[in-house]
Order: C-alpha cells, then sequence, then structure tokens
C-alpha cells in the first residue's frame, strides 16, 4: 500500500512539477502583463470544464458497475456529449469574457481554446476504470507524458511569438497528446454507446458535482477574475503566479489522496474497517496541507527569487498567505473523499457555496483600492468557513467520532494559520528562514503528529500491505 501511495503521489507530482515549469519557464520570458493574459487561458478553460463537470471519472471508479464495458462506453459517449456542449459554451463566451477582462484583442484566441473540451472529451475512460484495481500507472503516465510535451513546447513557441501566444499553443498541444496517450494506455477497445439510463443515472450521481463545479469555478477563478477586471493585468499577473505556485501542491496532494483513499473507502464502506480509514484519510490530508505550509514558509520566497528574480518582487511577502488559503482548501478533500465513497456528492457543493459567499466582500474591498493582501484575507476567511462546513456535513451522515475529529481538524488549521504568521520574522521572504522559525515548525509539526494517532497506524498498515 505504501508503493502505491509512493507511485500516486510522484506521479501525479511529476505531472503537476512539469505544468508548473511550464508556467514558470513562461512568466520569465514572456513581459508580466502578458503572463497575466496568459492565466487568462486557464481561466477560460474553468468557465466550461468545471461548469459542465458531472463526475464521470469519479463514477466509474465509485459504482458498482464500473468494470462492466457497456458502462464504460456509455459513460465515454455522455463526456463527448459534455465535451462539444462545453466546446460551444466557450466558443460563445469568448467575446463577452474577452471583453469583461479589458483584453478584447485575444476573442479569438479563447475561440480556438473552445477545442480544448472536446478534446478532453476524447479520452478513454480505462485511465480511470484501472484505478479500481489499485493500477495507476496509466492515469499516472498520460498525466506525465501530456504535461511534459507541453513544456518541451515552450521555448520554440517563445522563439516563434515570445507573447501571450506561447501558453495558448502549448495547452491545445497538451490536450492533443493527453488524449493520444489515454488511447495507447487502454486495455479495452474505445467505444461509445448512448444509454438514457446510464445518463439518468450519472446525472443523479453528478448534479451535485456539475453545481459544484460551477462554484470551485467562482473559488479557483472568482478572485482572479475580480483582481483582473478591478486591477489590470499586472497585478492579475502577480496573483495568477501565486495562486500556481501554491495550488499545484495542494492539487497533487488532493488528487493524489482521491486516487488513493476513494477505491479503499468505496470497498469499506458500511464495514467495521470504514470509520478508521475515513479517520486515517482526513488526518493524512490535512497533516500533507501543514507540512505544506511549513515548506512554503521556510524555503517559499528564497525558492520564488532564484526562480522568478525580481520581476514577481511584489509577490515574496503574499506567498505565506496564498499557501495558507490553499492548505485549508485542501483539507476539505479530506471530508469530501469520505463523503463521496458513501456516493453523497452534495458535500464539496454545499462547502463551496460558503466560500463563494466571500466573493462579494473580495469585489467590494477591490472596488474600494484595497490591494492583493485584502482580498487574500477574506479568501482565507471564506476557505476556514468552507472546511468548518465540509466537516459538518460529512459528520451528519457518517458514524465518526464527532467531537474527535473536529478538534483535530481545527488544530491542524490554527497550527496553518499560525505558521503563516511566521511570516512576520521575514518580511521580504527573499532571504533563508532563520533558526526561530526552523524551530518553531518542527514543534507545529510535532504537535499535529500527537494529536492524530491514527495516523501512525495508517503509516503502519500502508507498510504491511
Amino acid at each position: 500500500m505504501l508503493r502505491k501511495a509512493l507511485l500516486i503521489l510522484s506521479g501525479n507530482a511529476a505531472a503537476s512539477l512539469l505544468l508548473l515549469a511550464r508556467n514558470l519557464i513562461v512568466a520569465r520570458l514572456i513581459p508580466m502583463a502578458d503572463y497575466g493574459i496568459a492565466s487568462t487561458f486557464a481561466l477560460a478553460m474553468a468557465v466550461v470544464e468545471m461548469t459542465t463537470a458531472f463526475g464521470l471519472q469519479q463514477q466509474i471508479v465509485q459504482s458498482k458497475d464500473g468494470d462492466d464495458p457497456r458502462f464504460q462506453a456509455a459513460l465515454q459517449g455522455f463526456q463527448l456529449l459534455r465535451g462539444v456542449v462545453s466546446g460551444l459554451i466557450l466558443f460563445l463566451l469568448a467575446a463577452p469574457l474577452a471583453r469583461f477582462m479589458g483584453i478584447p484583442e485575444v476573442i479569438w484566441a479563447y475561440q480556438i481554446l473552445a477545442i480544448v473540451p472536446v478534446l478532453n472529451a476524447l479520452a478513454h475512460f480505462d485511465i480511470y476504470r484501472l484505478n479500481r484495481q489499485m493500477r495507476f500507472g496509466p492515469l499516472l503516465l498520460t498525466g506525465a507524458v501530456s504535461a511534459g510535451v507541453a513544456l518541451a513546447l515552450i521555448w520554440p513557441l517563445t522563439v516563434w511569438f515570445a507573447d501571450w501566444r506561447v501558453m495558448l499553443w502549448s495547452i491545445i498541444a497538451q490536450a492533443v497528446v493527453m488524449v493520444m496517450t489515454s488511447h495507447l494506455t487502454a486495455e479495452r477497445p474505445y467505444r461509445l454507446v448512448w444509454s438514457t439510463t446510464v445518463v439518468a443515472g450519472s446525472l443523479r450521481f453528478g448534479w451535485p458535482l456539475l453545481v459544484n463545479g460551477i462554484l470551485m469555478f467562482l473559488v479557483f477563478q472568482g478572485d482572479k477574475l475580480i483582481v483582473g477586471h478591478i486591477m489590470g493585468m499586472e497585478a492579475l499577473a502577480i496573483f495568477a503566479m501565486g495562486v500556481t505556485l501554491t495550488l499545484a501542491p495542494t492539487l497533487v496532494l488532493a488528487q493524489s489522496a482521491q486516487d488513493l483513499f476513494l477505491p479503499k473507502l468505496s470497498q469499506r464502506a458500511g464495514s467495521q474497517d470504514f470509520a478508521l480509514t475515513a479517520q486515517q484519510t482526513m488526518q493524512i490530508v490535512s497533516l500533507a496541507a501543514l507540512i505544506f505550509t511549513l515548506v512554503t514558509v521556510l524555503i517559499g520566497g528564497p525558492v520564488l527569487s532564484l526562480l522568478l528574480g525580481a520581476k514577481y518582487a511584489e509577490l515574496l511577502p503574499l506567498l505565506v498567505w496564498f499557501a495558507a488559503g490553499q492548505a485549508l482548501r485542501v483539507m476539505k478533500a479530506g471530508p469530501a473523499i469520505v463523503a463521496l465513497s458513501m456516493g453523497q456528492t452534495a458535500n464539496a457543493m454545499v462547502a463551496n457555496l460558503v466560500r463563494v459567499l466571500s466573493l462579494p466582500l473580495a469585489w467590494i474591498a477591490a472596488t474600494q483600492g484595497s490591494g492583493l493582501l485584502v482580498v487574500l484575507v477574506i479568501a482565507l476567511t471564506g476557505e476556514g468557513l468552507s472546511l468548518v462546513m465540509s466537516i459538518w456535513l460529512m459528520l451528519r451522515r457518517t458514524p465518526l467520532p464527532a467531537a474527535r475529529i473536529f478538534g483535530q481538524q481545527a488544530a491542524i488549521a490554527i497550527l496553518i494559520l499560525a505558521a503563516g504568521g511566521l511570516a512576520w520574522y521575514q518580511p521580504s521572504g527573499a532571504s533563508p528562514a532563520p533558526w526561530p522559525m526552523w524551530l518553531a515548525s518542527g514543534i507545529a509539526l510535532i504537535v499535529a503528529l500527537a494529536i492524530m494517532p491514527e495516523t501512525t497506524r495508517g503509516f503502519r498498515s500502508m507498510r504491511m500491505r
């Protein structure tokens, strides 16, 4: 089990690191305002990808019919329809979105991006189905190869364009290679079937995930929309880079946790082992979130200075607050995975609704002339309240010790915020962390391990399996 966990983490990390390297290289090679424009492409993709998501990939893992070839073919048919609809939505939204962001000259680029959801929808679902058997190689290889190609193309594209178009064509190439690799690593022939029964079941399973997709778009991109619309492309470049540097590792953690624990929790639903596995899932995710925050506090600033130089110096004092917000967000993955394993897909939707409610406050603050720090603090508060809601919803529907879980999760959240407070010892963030910060970080980690004894038991179990 430990070997599989390391495989999943390393595989997801490889793809994420390759894409992070792509973003960093692009940021170094093109002007800051152009990087701001490039960052809106991810925003445009999220408009349709997150707002048309029915959780079909999760369904083939969670459903008892996930190994049925016809069920898989029906999911693939529904996925293709979803991709075509997504592409059409993006094409129609291209002009209003570009004008809202104040960059009407890139309308044509958004329209070209409309092909990407269609390409993504052609992926072979075998890469997800094999997760049921704890075989993660094809999924991880698909992500890593496509990300590697996207990175490799940056230099020739920069020589050719040297502006935001570098990111546009890299994204398209990544989608093409991802689809090709998913088919090359598949075991079954690719088939498309239309099944009203499967579609109806997918809609019942996925409608909360669809609503959550809309909310996730607002969570991930709402602050960017506010910053880009009100503060301009250079401010958006700073904000987008802060999100990129801190979001990539937390997405790896959240996705790896889902890949590893969702199949196991789904198999153990209703058994005596479920409660222990659920607690270990939440504790390991929370511990990883805390470690990520501590690492950012200790070496995030020097690494940022090394990678991007003085161009993004304004980001240095903000980086730890980006990290703390993402750490609280990734902590929600624990209770969300537990709920999803029992077919309860509304947990993440309701929790993210709480986070979205903070966006009007961020809009008001930005229009009143507040800087990026105020927007970050508002986002951090929203993530904290969203985490509380996610835990509460999960505990209502699962037989777990509520007081114990709430206490552990609250303690980790407090440690994360306290770690963010360590940044006051080092306002510039560019020099190495002083020894009191290392000592405080070590104490925080020891405290976290002391309040989560099931975590140690979980690691022992992984080694034995």
